[in-house]
């Protein structure tokens, strides 16, 4: 299986390389980091009004806050690209950005 050349194609190719069925709709986080609290609570309203299912963390060793937000879904590089994009606009007006993804293999 090919994909592009870069952080998003690199990393479904690691999970592709470790037998992650494609095939299969996995439970992939989407990460998007928020400036604090308040804002990050915020934007999680915004988030779960779009469909996101979600929750706000903050990392114990940085102190940076993030929603992190689930989509079941097919490993597909263009719809995680387009989640990332959505995610970005969306969370722009808010003092965030997306800040990457993950698989919780199943």
């Amino acid at each position: 299986m090919k994909f592009p050349n870069d952080a998003d194609g690199e990393a479904l190719q690691s999970l592709y390389k470790d037998g992650v069925n494609f095939k299969k709709q996995q439970s992939v986080e989407f990460f998007v980091a928020v400036p604090d609290q308040t804002t990050g609570e915020k934007l999680l309203e915004v988030l779960k009004g779009e469909g996101f299912n979600g929750f706000l963390e903050q990392d114990d060793e940085t102190d940076e806050w993030a929603c992190c937000c689930s989509k079941r879904m097919l490993l597909n590089y263009n719809e995680i690209i387009n989640i990332q994009k959505k995610l970005n606009n969306l969370s722009k007006p808010h003092g965030g950005y997306s800040d990457g993804w993950g698989v919780f293999v199943d």
